[in-house]
């Protein structure tokens, strides 16, 4: 990028984080509520089937852990996407393909997702904190983010259960959102220009970005909610899975048990022998906890719910991710105007995402 340093990026990246955080963070509540198993026993009325007020309460919940996480994991994110569709669209030019060897909406969605996987590595525990915060109940009289972090206080490693779900969900949707985006907004600019309708204000500018994004963000969510709906139910597993992993088998042994030569309960060295041969075994380590592949979560919401249940919350999804993609994208973009236009400097439409 010729007008934009890596400050404008962070900063652009940090404004429009906030902006999205404060304003659609009620709607990814509502639909994580939507989406987790316990859906019907606290959210529903027994009688009607209806959404009960508890659904609308709390809706801020866990949103602390959020905010400290989205800045650098979206700082992160710009910078890696831009320096990466930077150097991919110079190696995909060459003297006898000038206008590349692949379509340009390739390299947008390679940069993307290679962006995508450093972003995910930051923002998983705070995703994992979030969606568990966001099911306290509102009544409770400790913090819900507190009360989050203290189950995995003894097993801190359980933050990032969610990794391999959350990218999972988002490689496909910044994969198929980015090249959308970009296309859609050259599109509007062109029919613009011809029409004569083209300003080239910053206003102008962040109005095409937002409506790009918003609808390209839409398109995507919605078509990547059944992955988005396994993603909760794991993260929303990975509480209880820590608080159990957390417990010392060696407390359950009594003390007037035999002992062997170190002077160890034999159970205890019973239990210390079993833990070393799963974990050389990470499938009977799993399976010994409970805990569940993606395929086999998808095949019991399919069983509990229909194939219908893997599209919970899509609609809410989508209508929030065009409102989130939007501000987001269109905040970012204007961020970047603006700052360069601080220091007299004239942004190109090459330059932008």
């Amino acid at each position: 990028m010729s007008s934009n340093t890596s400050s404008d990026i962070l900063i652009a990246g940090a404004i429009a984080a906030f902006t999205v955080d404060l304003l659609v963070y009620p709607l990814d509540t509502i639909k994580t509520r939507i989406q987790s198993p316990n859906y019907a026993h606290f959210y529903t009325n027994a009688q009607t089937g209806k959404p009960n007020p508890a659904l609308f309460r709390g809706v801020y919940q866990g949103i602390g852990s959020v905010i400290i996480a989205t800045l650098p994991s979206s700082g992160a994110f710009f910078t890696t996407y831009e320096r990466t569709k930077t150097l991919f669209t110079r190696l995909n030019t060459t003297s006898a393909s000038p206008n590349g060897v692949l379509p340009i909406a390739a390299v947008h969605a390679g940069a993307s997702s290679l962006a995508e996987l450093v972003s995910c590595a930051i923002l998983t525990p705070a995703e994992v904190i979030k969606q568990n915060a966001q099911m306290v109940s509102s009544g409770s009289p400790t913090n819900a983010t507190l009360q989050t972090l203290a189950k995995f206080k003894s097993n801190p490693l359980a933050l990032w259960r969610g990794y391999t779900a959350l990218a999972g969900r988002n490689l496909p949707f910044t994969a198929m959102q980015f090249p959308m985006f970009e296309r859609l907004k050259v599109l509007i600019r062109e029919y613009r220009d011809r029409r004569g309708l083209s300003t080239g204000t910053i206003y102008e500018s962040a109005l095409i970005t937002a409506f790009s994004a918003g609808s390209a963000g839409a398109v995507a969510a919605v078509i990547t909610t059944p992955v988005d709906v396994v993603k909760t139910r794991i993260m929303l597993a990975a509480m209880d899975d820590a608080a159990h992993e957390g417990a010392s088998p060696q407390a359950k042994v009594k003390p007037d048990g035999l002992v062997d030569a170190f002077g160890k309960s034999v159970e205890s060295t019973k239990v210390s022998a079993k833990s070393a041969v799963r974990s050389l075994n990470p499938l009977a380590t799993s399976e010994k906890r409970g805990r569940k592949s993606s395929w086999r979560i998808g095949q019991e919401i399919v069983a509990e719910k229909g194939v219908k249940g893997l599209w919970r919350g899509g609609a809410l999804r989508g209508v929030w991710t065009f409102v989130g993609s939007g501000l987001y994208l269109g905040a970012y973009e204007s961020g970047m105007v603006y700052l360069a236009a601080r220091r007299g400097e004239h942004v190109n439409e090459a330059d932008f995402l």
